[in-house]
């Protein structure tokens, strides 16, 4: 797996399912290694790693005997250690550096925005003129590595590796972010990246009227190993969901595409407000 991250966050959910199943809390799990009990759901949730003797502690307390699974959980702890691509741009948050890690790992994201174009597809200077209205205000050193990071995601896509289902609100294509000129040229990549064989883009238009989870976009993470993961972007903190949520979030974004317009016809409303946009 070329992803750290991802292999943290199959780590953590097994370590999770163990200690569950062996019925040991949470509290009395973190007693065993002394750290605070957040710091071990941390570790469940995949955010920060485990060294070997504190790992082979939960798994002697929560009474695993089994040889081989305790060699496939250290090798695991031992290639969560591993630094991604996106290390060497700095001090990125860590739900994104998390983020990117599993993104890096799936083979299909399903994705339902409602206000911005999704990451993988945006412009250079659409993602500037986005990063640079944070509420915190990032300097212009950080606003060009959230650009940066941004741009090299999308190898991604360029290289096949990885298959998108986009679903938009209209909301997406008519908000003007970076001026005319700019949202032009995002429309005009949003039509270029829904000719490849990868991608597929849809758009809800105004007309459809309510519709599920108009006002929650997500992602929806598929990979070849392993359960598929639900995203879920928020002011005060980021959602990763598993098991039952993602199916009940498949069978929503499967409701959003059929609510949606055909890819061709997407790309006839794309192009129409393009080329209104490129007169003014």
């Amino acid at each position: 797996m070329e992803s750290p991250t991802f292999v943290r966050f199959q780590l953590g959910a097994q370590l999770r399912r163990v200690r569950e199943e062996a019925n040991v809390t949470a509290e009395q799990a973190a007693e065993v290694i002394e750290v605070s009990a957040s710091t071990l759901r941390r570790i469940e949730a995949g955010r920060v790693g485990i060294k070997g003797p504190a790992l082979n502690a939960l798994l002697d307390r929560y009474g695993v005997t089994d040889a081989e699974l305790r060699d496939t959980l250290l090798s695991m702890a031992k290639s969560g250690k591993q630094r991604g691509w996106w290390a060497k741009y700095g001090d990125l948050p860590s739900s994104y550096r998390q983020y990117i890690g599993l993104e890096s790992a799936a083979e299909e994201v399903q994705n339902f925005e409602t206000l911005v174009v999704p990451g993988l597809l945006q412009t250079a200077d659409y993602a500037r003129a986005m990063t640079s209205e944070d509420a915190f205000e990032p300097s212009p050193e950080a606003v060009e590595r959230r650009v940066a990071v941004r741009m090299q995601r999308q190898e991604l896509i360029t290289s096949g590796k990885l298959r998108l289902v986009a679903v938009l609100d209209e909301a997406v294509l008519r908000r003007q972010i970076g001026g005319a000129a700019i949202m032009a040229d995002q429309l005009t990549a949003l039509l270029e990246a829904s000719k490849r064989w990868n991608v597929s883009v849809q758009v809800i238009p105004f007309r459809e009227g309510a519709y599920a989870s108009m006002l929650s976009s997500f992602h929806i993470l598929n990979f070849a190993e392993g359960p598929g993961v639900v995203y879920i972007e928020g002011l005060t903190g980021d959602l990763y969901a598993e098991g039952e949520d993602v199916r009940r979030c498949t069978v929503v974004f499967n409701s959003l595409r059929a609510a949606a317009l055909s890819p061709t016809d997407s790309a006839a409303m794309i192009e129409e407000i393009r080329d209104a946009r490129r007169k003014e």
